[in-house]
Order: structure tokens, then sequence, then C-alpha cells
């Protein structure tokens, strides 16, 4: 018996394979841009301020320049102003936090119903987060002026305080003023999100829940948070952030001050950089804020999941 010899087309298999790898590098190639300025733009940044933490970069002392390995976070470990800075950013961060995102839940509630008016009511809703946070803070620090400002004299009148004075000068009340202003300014952020929210949840969910006689807060717990969860693990975490973040309104308003009292992590790395021109330990600072956020958005992501498979 003669044996079957098989048809083969020379180069065929040269040709599969260039098709194969085309197959597989063709989505590359079209994300490839995107990669290129992602790495531009975010993570050469991030490597190289990583590496500023393990130098000493201190334009006052020139000649100390080098690798120190650990000395950054050995020092950071033993600052007492980076301790308070961490108890200052915890309490500027979940104060403002708190009332942004329970105003915010309640605008969200009341804007997704119908009444006279709403579109303008919408309209002054949102208008906080048109505002330049340096012309916000300005303007809250005018508020808190102990002569021209009207909070002290409100304070003032209403016992709370014996006598009008510079409430920002307190070293235990100085911190309730940016966050104040920052409560003002992070409100429409979550009256945006969760308004969207609200009115993507399907309205016979309602309608079944009426006719089955459930009360206003049955509705809310069984139906609307339940789909709100997702969302507002999401958006609690991103604002949480970008106040941690957020060192303008404190810059602008106590400049940290009186005493560090108002230092938090952002601005004790600013004041570092670019008042005592110390960029290394600054950068140690970034990397520690860095780390502490990184695990906290984690814990975050890890209940969005949970939440989403219920």
């Amino acid at each position: 018996m003669r044996s079957a010899r098989k048809n083969v087309v020379p180069g065929a298999d040269r040709a599969r394979r260039s098709f194969y790898l085309r197959y597989l590098l063709e989505p590359y190639l079209y994300v490839g841009p995107a990669l290129v300025l992602i790495g531009a733009v975010i993570l050469f940044p991030l490597i190289l301020g990583i590496s500023y933490s393990f130098q000493s970069i201190a334009l006052l002392k020139p000649f100390e320049t080098g690798w120190v390995g650990f000395e950054n976070y050995a020092a950071l470990w033993q600052d007492d102003k980076f301790w308070t800075a961490i108890g200052n950013t915890a309490l500027w961060t979940c104060g403002s936090l708190f009332f942004q995102f329970f105003l915010g839940l309640g605008l969200a509630l009341l804007l997704n119903t119908s009444f006279r008016g709403k579109r303008l009511f919408q309209a002054l809703v949102f208008l906080p987060w048109a505002v330049p946070t340096f012309l916000t803070a300005l303007t809250f620090a005018w508020l808190f002026n102990p002569v021209i400002g009207p909070f002290p004299h409100w304070l003032a009148g209403l016992g709370l305080i014996d006598e009008p004075y510079n409430i920002l000068g307190d070293p235990d009340l100085a911190m309730w003023g940016p966050i104040l202003a920052n409560i003002w300014f992070g409100v429409p952020f979550f009256a945006i999100t969760l308004l969207a929210a609200l009115q993507s949840i399907p309205s016979e969910l309602y309608e079944a829940a009426e006719i089955d006689g459930a009360s206003d807060w049955q509705r809310f717990s069984k139906i609307t948070l339940p789909f709100l969860a997702p969302m507002i693990v999401i958006t609690v975490m991103l604002r949480t952030i970008w106040i941690a973040n957020f060192a303008d309104m404190i810059y602008v308003m106590t400049g940290g001050g009186p005493a560090g009292s108002t230092e938090i992590l952002s601005s004790y790395v600013f004041t570092t950089a670019f008042r005592k021109l110390d960029f290394g330990y600054a950068s140690a600072i970034a990397v520690a804020l860095l780390l502490i956020l990184l695990a906290y958005a984690l814990i975050l992501l890890v209940v969005r999941q949970k939440l989403v498979r219920t």
C-alpha cells in the first residue's frame, strides 16, 4: 500500500504563525498609546517619587545628597509632627466625609422627587462644586474673621462662646473651619452621584412595595439602600482619597496652624518640600500617605465586591 501523502501548501505554517502572532499583538497595538501615556504621566512620576523617599534631597544641604536607604522612614517613625498630622488627617477626612455624605444623600433623595422650583433648587445645590476651592477658602476665612465675619458673632449670640474671637487661631477649634468649608464644597459631589444612582432604580419596585403596604422606611431600607450600596462604597472611597489629599483649603485658611493643629499629611508634604526644601523627607511622607490610602481603598473594594455578589 502506498502511504497517503498530505497536500501541504508551501509556507502555510509560516502564514498561520504570522496570523496568530498578529492576533495576539493587535489588541496591544490599540491600547499601546494609552499605556505609554499612563506610564509617562502616572507610573514614571510615581516610581520617581518613591525613589526620592530613599534619598537625601535637601536643597539647603547640597553636599549631603545621595542614597540613604530607610533613613527618611526611620526619621518619620520618630517624628511627632508626622503622627499629629495623621490624627489631624483622620479628623479632617472623617469630619468632612460624614457630613458631606449624609447631606448629599438627603439632597439626592429630595431631588429625586417632584416639587415646584426643583430645577432652580438643583442649580443652587450644584453651585458650590463650580466655585474654585481657593475662592471658597477665602470666603470662609472671611466668615470666621473675628472683626467682620458673622460666624464668631453668631456663636457668641447663641452663647456657645463668651465673645467673638479668632476661631481659626484656636488650636482646639481651628480644624472645624476648613472642615465646614469642605462640607459646603463637597456636598454636591454626593448629591450628583447618588441622584444618578437613584434615578436608575426601576420604579416598578417601588410600585410593588407600595401595593404590598410597605412603609417609607421599609422602601428605603429594602429597595433604595441595597441598590445604592455599591455606588456608596465607590463614592465614599473616591471622596476619602480626594479629601485626604486636599490641602488647598487648609493651606489658605490656616496654613497648617496654629501650632500644627490643622497640619494634615498632604499639607505636611507641601510645607516640607517647598518651605524646608527637603524633597527626600517629603517623598517619604507622601509614600506613607499613599500606603494608608491604598490599604483603605483595598478594604472598601473587597466590601463592594461582597455587596455586588449579594
